[in-house]
């Protein structure tokens, strides 16, 4: 299993008139924390889209449990559970805030896809080598 936590702090523009962070940012955190899940295995989005790799969203899921809130310090917990097999990667994702309360659960499914023939295709190699050693 592969685990990294991102630590974000709430700004205003991201909450509505209650100081709650609207539903439809939950989105951008699971990104920004699959970003930073993909940079700390060593590598980032754009060096996998340079091998000519795109990885598209194909599934989201999202549970809200609590609200985060205005200058709340959130933690954006990212797994995966399994290692990716043949074209589909899965991530999960845990938001808390600073008492250590579980804010929102998701799940982002992604393909990796071929950016020439837009088709499913394999993990790149050498991500794959990278990910093997946590599973």
């Amino acid at each position: 299993m592969f685990v990294t936590e991102t630590q974000i702090r709430i700004h205003y523009a991201l909450t509505d008139q209650m100081g709650v962070v609207y539903y439809g940012h939950y989105a951008q955190f699971y990104e920004i924390g699959r970003t930073e899940a993909i940079r700390q295995i060593g590598y980032t989005y754009k060096e996998i889209e340079a091998l000519g790799i795109i990885m598209p969203v194909v599934d989201i899921h999202s549970r809200f449990l609590r609200p985060a809130k205005y200058d709340d310090l959130i933690t954006i917990k990212t797994t995966l559970k399994e290692m990716p097999a043949h074209h589909k990667i899965i991530f999960h994702a845990e938001i808390y805030n600073e008492q250590d309360e579980l804010l929102n659960t998701g799940e982002v499914t992604l393909f990796f896809i071929d950016a020439k023939t837009m088709k499913r295709c394999e993990m790149p190699a050498a991500l794959k080598e990278k990910l093997s050693q946590y599973f």
